[in-house]
């Protein structure tokens, strides 16, 4: 080959390099250590660049991805897809630009930078991973998974009342009913909450005008009963749930941007105040911000959600999650943060830490933590069970792994298990219906009927310095066995600040509560929508009287209620209620005024010392026969 053939080549190897190092360096620097930091020329469309990094990455050693400071936009047609099964959620097909798969040790790093996000995308998906930080990043949607419209006029005589609804929601009308438009999204009305701009939070005794009454039992329905199904039905699945309903709220335009509402049965709306609406249950969820599977160690520290499709996090399966100044607020005026729970924990183990955080204005509760009931329908031979998902947003959810302890529950017996064995292996059969092989011999009182849950899938459970208020739902729904410390937070929402339940009718999230400390929290006129529930309430879904809930101190709490109800007590061994101030706020009317401060059934073990009442209830304590001796001190 000729000389000047040689450097011909290698003068092109160089620009070839040269080139390269050009398009990295439009998009990237690296540094010294081997941080790979983006640059803000790729904002206006980040999901390629990112998308491409991640793929690349030696998942096996520690990895560090920054981003200079800016607003980037992520959009979901350059998006990695997946379909997903998603506890609590829909299962959908989505898109990622973070595709966080089988990594060990790797951190994302927004240095103060908002990703806005475009379309149906799961911004973090993380699954099968190990320490995976996420920090100072701040997430939002340029155009919302739900609307708002503005009461502007009612007509009490026609039942009639007029929403004037601004260019951020567009809108069609189609077959009467008011349908909003999103980016490949559309809604219709569905789910309906009011909020008080002034306050901008949940509007007060809200419960008296929403749910708007947007269905009624149809006209026409002809030998449906002569279908017959070989297996269990969940009637409040997508198909059932609309059989024998038909839409009767009825929307016309009254002038371009003004839309009048017929056939509302609740009270009409106040002018004035803000209808947010996400659309039908069945699949208003489909975009939590983050999503955490099977994963082992996770942080997020300084992370604010503005918005999501869904939750703001919803974790399954995973073990050591520390979320610390970890917000979930509204921007851009909007009265909605995330649509569904603020953060969400499913069979999650080792430690779970919320902390120094602010969770307002989302549309469920600020955090659930639970594991799942499986129903036994097939009692196959000496070590197997084939058991069915309850919910059909549960679909797909994978009870455990090698070794897990499974307890058997009975629950008209008890709400503990009757025995217990170990996993050796589980075969998916498909969402609703798998295969337990054990590692034991099945015990002989098994049957069809019962349920399973998971003994090992639960936490230790901190809340601390938290901020919960402006929400629809509860602050904290917990069903933890093991340990729970909710300590110095602030709650004020328009249900329970705090439910303890045994849910096994509907959702079917297993766990009782047990070792339970909730110390020197404020609580501030919860249970606003209009609800007769305790503002701190522990609940079961089944009819008995076996004992729920042990080992529960509530000390050094001040509650600040508007209305009577502090307190429900049921199916607890073992409460000690101490040093607490009752006051009465003052700050709305009393909702429910002939209702005690407290209320007991089906418990023993319970005590009273050293409280302060300064509240307006007539009766502080009711209880059933079996504590006469029972006394509010």
């Amino acid at each position: 080959m000729k000389k000047n053939s040689m450097l011909n080549i290698n003068t092109l190897s160089s620009i070839l390099l040269l080139s390269v190092f050009s398009v990295i360096s439009s998009f990237a620097t690296i540094q010294s250590d081997g941080t790979y930091v983006f640059k803000k020329s790729i904002a206006d469309d980040a999901t390629p660049a990112v998308l491409q990094k991640v793929l690349s990455l030696d998942k096996n050693k520690p990895n560090e991805l920054k981003f200079e400071k800016g607003v980037y936009h992520f959009y979901s047609e350059k998006g990695l897809e997946k379909f997903c099964y998603i506890s609590n959620h829909d299962d959908v097909m989505v898109r990622t630009a973070f595709p966080i798969f089988n990594f060990k040790n790797l951190t994302i790093d927004g240095q103060g930078s908002t990703f806005i996000f475009h379309g149906k995308m799961i911004p973090f998906l993380i699954d099968g991973s190990e320490n995976i930080d996420i920090k100072n990043v701040s997430i939002d949607w340029e155009v919302s998974f739900h609307s708002e419209a503005t009461i502007v006029a009612i007509d009490e005589k026609n039942k009639t009342f007029d929403m004037s609804i601004s260019d951020e929601y567009p809108y069609e009308i189609r077959n009467d009913q008011l349908i909003f438009i999103k980016e490949y999204y559309e809604h219709d009305l569905g789910q309906t909450i009011m909020y008080d701009p002034k306050r901008k939070a949940i509007m007060f005794d809200t419960e008296s005008y929403t749910n708007l009454s947007g269905s009624s039992k149809n006209k026409v329905s002809r030998n449906l009963d002569k279908i017959e199904y070989k297996y269990e039905t969940d009637h409040r699945g997508k198909f059932f749930k609309n059989l024998g309903r038909e839409n009767s709220l009825v929307v016309k335009e009254v002038k371009p941007g003004v839309v009048r509402v017929f056939n509302h049965r609740k009270k009409m709306p106040p002018v004035g105040m803000v209808l947010t609406a996400k659309g039908d249950q069945s699949v208003n969820r489909l975009a939590p911000a983050f999503r955490v599977t099977n994963t082992d160690g996770f942080n997020g520290t300084n992370v604010n959600i503005h918005h999501a499709g869904g939750m703001g996090i919803i974790a399954e399966n995973s073990s050591d999650l520390i979320l610390d100044n970890f917000n979930i607020t509204p921007s851009n005026g909007r009265m909605v943060s995330t649509t569904a729970d603020a953060t969400h924990f499913v069979g999650c183990r080792g430690k779970v830490v919320l902390k120094n955080s602010t969770f307002q204005n989302q549309l469920d509760d600020a955090m659930n933590v639970h594991g799942t009931y499986q129903k036994i329908v097939d009692v196959l031979d000496g070590n197997r069970l084939g058991v069915r998902m309850g919910h059909s947003q549960q679909q797909g959810f994978q009870i455990g792994k090698q070794g897990d302890a499974i307890g058997l529950v009975r629950l008209s017996n008890s709400f503990f298990p009757y025995n217990k064995l170990s996993i050796k292996s589980i075969q998916y059969i498909n969402g609703r219906y798998q295969i337990i092989t054990f590692n034991e011999e099945l015990p002989k009182e098994v049957q069809p009927g019962d349920l399973i849950e998971n003994l090992d899938a639960y936490p230790d459970l901190l809340v601390e310095n938290c901020t919960i208020s402006n929400n629809r739902a509860r602050g904290l729904l917990i069903s933890n066995p093991v340990n729970t410390v909710v300590r110095n937070n602030f709650f004020s929402t328009e249900m329970e600040a705090i439910l303890i339940p045994v849910e096994s009718g509907h959702w079917y999230e297993s766990g009782n509560g047990a070792n339970i400390v909730i110390d020197n929290n404020v609580f501030q006129d919860n249970q606003h929508s209009g609800f007769s529930r305790g503002v701190i309430r522990f609940v079961t879904d089944d009819d008995n009287e076996n004992i729920a809930f042990k080992n529960i101190t509530i000390t050094n709490n001040t509650f600040n209620q508007f209305d009577n109800m502090i307190l429900e007590i049921a199916n607890t061994d073992g409460l000690l209620f101490s040093k607490n101030t009752i006051t009465n706020s003052g700050t709305f009317p009393m909702l429910h005024p002939k209702n005690p401060a407290i209320t007991v059934k089906t418990s023993k073990n319970i005590v009273f010392k050293r409280n302060k009442y300064k509240g307006k209830a007539k009766q502080i304590l009711q209880k059933d026969d079996s504590m006469s001796k029972l006394r509010f001190k």
